[in-house]
């Protein structure tokens, strides 16, 4: 439905791919269809989620050299996450990051969340 299960933390210059494993690893995703945008198309992750028994509906990149089969229909479904940080992003400390240290931005990413999931 688009809500929050985990949140990771990390720093602008990480590649969207690396955290991505890292925070799965803590949720069973045996047997469903992980849902991401072209960042996370990169094939070290793709045969990671594969080994994990998950599928992937991941559009490939444009410039990309063997692009698989993608299901245009399921993929539109993505819109959930991207209104949830949206969300978000009606809180200004979220949207302008006011707080200077990371634990402090990510206690309030959770407040967040919970106050926007109850409404």
């Amino acid at each position: 439905m688009g809500n929050p299960l985990a949140f990771l933390l990390t720093g602008g210059q990480v590649y969207d791919s690396v955290p991505a494993m890292e925070l799965f690893q803590a949720i069973e995703i045996a047997g469903s269809r992980i849902l991401g945008d072209k960042a996370y198309g990169s094939e070290d992750f793709r045969k990671w989620l594969i080994t994990k028994q998950a599928s992937f509906v991941i559009p490939p990149k444009a410039n990309c050299l063997r692009p698989w089969k993608v299901d245009w229909h399921l993929y539109k479904e993505h819109h959930l996450v991207e209104c949830f940080f949206n969300k978000l992003k009606y809180f200004r400390r979220v949207a302008t990051r006011y707080n200077k240290l990371a634990k402090s931005f990510l206690t309030f990413i959770y407040a967040a969340s919970i106050f926007k999931l109850t409404q």
